[in-house]
């Protein structure tokens, strides 16, 4: 039996399922992007302000791209599994708070109905950086990206978050009604700020009066979101449907730690997300900041790092004694570049966050960190590689993470199998990686010539360019782990 509104019934009674009556809950949110993430972590948010102060704050999900997510959970009446792996043991429940999922590129008008709607107080947004269509290294809008141009040719059917926004916006300025809060949930600094620079700039394209208005009405909270959520695995599908007694086509995994910090600037109200743990504040950044260099900075390096090494996981990963040293390492170089949030102890949060690493219960595949870095690596590593080299500080480990992403792109692991990378410049960096072969002083120089990478500046800067093609050759002459135990020595 497949779980849906009429299993519940036949559920374990100690098994967490909506608390609340779910046929009287009315939708609110409208999420683009509904992905792992989103389901793991506002949806999970959203289901424990439900049950504490029930209100219209039901989710809408909507796919930008293709119908897999519909189609898993609409049989499932938009009800999924959110499987929790502790250390102690795994721990289930059944989400409701998500009530349906349509599909942009099927229907456009649809979605952008649904937002219009004065029922939507909230679109929240996780697309990854590279849905934004902007440059990553200045935050702008990219007004040559082919979504954008599509876009401003076809207003009444975009494909991007940005022109789907904007229609709906479009809409309710033209009904009268007020506009809705606009929430990127996203790794990105300032997303809130970011969101709203490429919503008026794209809003200015089409007609100026309208982005006159989102600028003086709009709402656009920044947040800084962290849970590890893996992708599901047909291993999980398996267990789920063991724990639960029921199959679940779309079961989301993560670990127990969870942390929200959202900016408390709505326009028409927002769920009790504060009363369940969500930390609402008067500025995001310093959280944001914290988790974008400490957090997604060790990430990235590390997965590059354990990728190359052998390690399917974060877990195997951060668990090797060669690596851990150097995750301390790394830490040690970034967080004199990050003013501690009130109340937050840095080199407390960095052994926290290895002790979530090293979670066995948790199987965060490195090739799934590793996707998308030319999106990723300008916040997660470049600024504080700009900070230190200001500060006439040393960047071995930084450069080390650099490097070792610059080893990964080529496409070839240590014992030449391919690498299947994901990123939007793939084909970019299989051009370069070719013309350049394993010679570590012509690839690095290639790839620090892209400039929607790593501007202009950072490739001029000698202590840099010299300290990443010095940890390239090593990567290429010794691999991966001997290159970072002998920096860790």
């Amino acid at each position: 039996m497949r779980l849906s509104t009429s299993a519940l019934a036949s559920l374990p009674a100690t098994l967490r399922r909506p608390a609340y009556d779910r046929e009287k809950l009315k939708p609110g949110i409208v999420h683009l992007g509904l992905g792992a993430f989103a389901r793991a972590h506002l949806a999970d948010y959203t289901e424990d302000a439900l049950e504490r102060d029930f209100a219209a704050w039901g989710i809408i999900g909507a796919s930008l791209q293709r119908p897999d997510q519909r189609d898993r959970l609409k049989p499932q009446d938009g009800l999924y599994t959110f499987l929790k792996r502790a250390p102690a043991g795994p721990e289930l429940r059944v989400i409701g708070s998500v009530l349906d999922v349509l599909v942009a590129p099927e229907n456009p008008a649809t979605l952008i109905a649904r937002m219009a709607s004065a029922e939507t107080r909230i679109v929240s947004l996780t697309i990854t950086e590279k849905g934004y269509c902007h440059d990553p290294a200045t935050g702008r809008l990219r007004e040559d990206h082919p979504d954008i141009l599509h876009d401003l040719d076809h207003p009444d059917a975009p494909r991007s978050a940005i022109g789907l926004i904007t229609a709906a916006l479009a809409i309710r300025k033209a009904d009268g009604l007020a506009p809705f809060t606009a929430m990127s949930c996203d790794n990105l600094p300032h997303n809130g700020k970011v969101l709203r620079g490429l919503i008026r700039d794209f809003a200015a394209l089409r007609d100026d009066t309208l982005a006159q208005w989102i600028e003086a009405h709009g709402a656009f909270p920044s947040t800084m979101v962290d849970r590890i959520v893996p992708a599901t695995t047909d291993t999980d599908i398996a267990e789920v449907e063991s724990l639960l007694g029921l199959h679940d086509a779309a079961p989301v995994i993560g670990e127990p730690f969870r942390q929200w910090a959202i900016e408390d600037v709505f326009t028409i109200g927002r769920p009790a997300w504060g009363e369940v743990g969500a930390q609402l504040v008067l500025e995001v950044a310093p959280f944001e900041f914290m988790k974008l260099r400490m957090l997604n900075g060790a990430h990235s390096s590390l997965a590059y790092l354990g990728y190359l090494a052998g390690h399917e996981t974060v877990a195997q990963a951060s668990g090797d004694a060669v690596f851990a040293r150097f995750l301390h390492g790394l830490w040690a170089e970034i967080i004199p570049s990050v003013p501690a949030p009130q109340g937050v102890a840095l080199p407390d949060y960095a052994s926290a966050l290895l002790a979530r690493f090293q979670n066995p219960a948790i199987r965060h595949r490195t090739w799934q960190i590793a996707m998308d870095g030319s999106q990723k690596l300008p916040q997660r590593l470049l600024g504080t590689i700009r900070d230190r080299l200001k500060a006439g500080a040393s960047i071995d480990h930084l450069a080390l993470g650099v490097a070792a992403w610059m080893r990964y792109v080529t496409g070839s692991d240590e014992k030449g199998g391919a690498i299947d990378v994901r990123d939007p410049l793939a084909a970019e960096f299989a051009k370069r990686a070719a013309s350049a072969g394993r010679d570590a002083k012509a690839l690095s120089s290639a790839l620090l010539g892209i400039e929607s990478i790593f501007g202009t500046e950072l490739p001029r800067e000698a202590a840099f360019t010299q300290a990443v093609e010095t940890q390239l050759a090593k990567l290429f002459q010794h691999g991966a782990k001997a290159t970072a135990a002998a920096l860790t020595h």
